[in-house]
């Protein structure tokens, strides 16, 4: 009997997803960014958990704010990828019992900061004790007038774009970044885009999502990746992962006028590839023109 490590993270979610149930209102379940639920004509809802955990996504030592900021900051950037708008959030923590109480309010008000930059009510959750630091974040936010995003949208000739730059994340844990809300919403409420999700396990691995789901296939341009200051190679920038930026796909067609009308200015917008027809997979074009396969997968659990 095959362990978790050899069966994978997305092997094991494929197969337990294929056992639950799922209700004529679900228009779109496990596998996406967030679960998707049609609520009125117009209304849907959008679903979401991140579970954190000591030593994998932070260290006791960092700063405690910093640590709930990242908690809640994770769900917001789900809720970002389908272009949604968050409302309520249920907060549960695992706390060892010796940990000084100081730390465990530093959290909270961690969380709450940057739960009330976004309009985010916390409404409940759960406490337990546990041998390290366990926090997930459920978020419930919504879209409006079907203007969601799927990762399984993209359409050969669609341009890939990504917001930032990529493979910082290296660099002291990436506690700090911001969720693209304002970004994802501006994008889904003018712009037609296919596909969409926030980078977490790596460009590659996320982009590997986008074009599974999409049945496409894609070439990245490695010239124009965006790489962080704080990368080392442009290998982080592939494969590191919590990035926490968006990488979406529209059709040529609207591509310039994006560029044009883009309004953040602090925000980098980069187009770094295309999509193209299922049978090629993903390949990357180097600097010379050749196609080459990437070497790695990206961040995963097990």
């Amino acid at each position: 009997m095959k362990t978790l490590k050899q069966l994978g993270e997305f092997n094991f979610i494929n197969a337990i997803a294929k056992g639950c149930l799922k209700h004529k209102s679900v228009i779109k379940g496990i596998g996406d960014d967030a679960a998707v639920v049609k609520l009125e004509k117009n209304l849907f809802l959008l679903f979401t958990a991140d579970m954190l955990i000591e030593d994998v996504h932070f260290k006791r030592n960092q700063p405690p704010q910093s640590i709930g900021r990242k908690a809640v900051a994770c769900s917001l950037s789900d809720i970002a990828a389908m272009g949604g708008v968050p409302r309520y959030a249920l907060i549960s923590v695992a706390f060892p019992k010796n940990l000084k109480a100081s730390i465990a309010r530093g959290i909270y008000r961690g969380m709450q900061k940057m739960a009330k930059k976004f309009g985010l009510s916390i409404i409940g959750g759960d406490t337990n004790s546990a041998d390290k630091i366990i926090i997930d974040v459920s978020i419930c936010g919504e879209a409006v007038g079907k203007k969601f995003v799927l990762r399984s949208g993209a359409r050969k000739g669609d341009l890939i774009f990504v917001t930032g730059r990529l493979g910082g994340s290296r660099k002291g844990g990436h506690l700090d970044f911001s969720p693209r809300l304002k970004e994802a919403r501006f994008l889904a409420s003018r712009y037609p885009v296919h596909a969409m999700i926030d980078i977490t396990d790596g460009l590659i691995s996320d982009l590997r999502h986008i074009i599974k789901m999409s049945k496409k296939g894609a070439v990245v341009w490695q010239e124009c990746v965006p790489v962080a200051p704080d990368a080392k190679t442009i290998e982080d920038a592939y494969y590191t992962g919590e990035d926490f930026e968006l990488l979406f796909t529209v059709p040529e067609s609207s591509a310039d006028d994006l560029k044009e009308r883009w309004p953040f200015k602090k925000v980098k917008l980069t187009c770094i590839g295309e999509i193209t027809a299922a049978g090629i997979g993903l390949r990357i074009k180097d600097e010379k023109g050749k196609l080459k396969k990437p070497r790695g997968c990206g961040y995963r659990h097990f």
